[in-house]
């Protein structure tokens, strides 16, 4: 059974989020649609996905919000990143470049024929 975005997305929201934020203040949906822009749609992330892991990223202390004005004049609360952020952020991103490396030399892994 194949996977649904969100289910790929579960153990990577985070890293993707402050990766997204170290580019520059955003509110939740300009950050949603930021992450499936620079993804060309691979990732569509709801909004019920998203508030949660920015809740959590607060808890942390990753991040930071403010209520702001937005461009089209309205009140939106934006999301920042901390000083500890950046950190983190570094480390998840090792650590994705050794596991994504890893999957990548299982799946590159070619099995020798069966000998009869």
């Amino acid at each position: 059974m194949a996977e649904s975005k969100a289910d790929v997305l579960r153990g990577t929201l985070d890293m993707l989020v402050l990766k997204t934020l170290a580019l520059e203040p955003m509110h939740g949906w300009g950050l949603a649609e930021r992450i499936e822009q620079i993804s060309r749609g691979v990732f569509s992330i709801n909004q019920g996905t998203l508030y949660p892991a920015l809740q959590r990223l607060k808890r942390k202390g990753l991040v930071r919000s403010q209520w702001r004005m937005t461009e089209n004049n309205r009140r939106a609360r934006y999301y920042y990143l901390t000083r500890g952020a950046e950190k983190q952020l570094e480390r998840e991103m090792h650590e994705w470049e050794r596991t994504s490396a890893a999957v990548n030399r299982i799946l590159a892994f070619t099995f020798p024929e069966a000998r009869s």
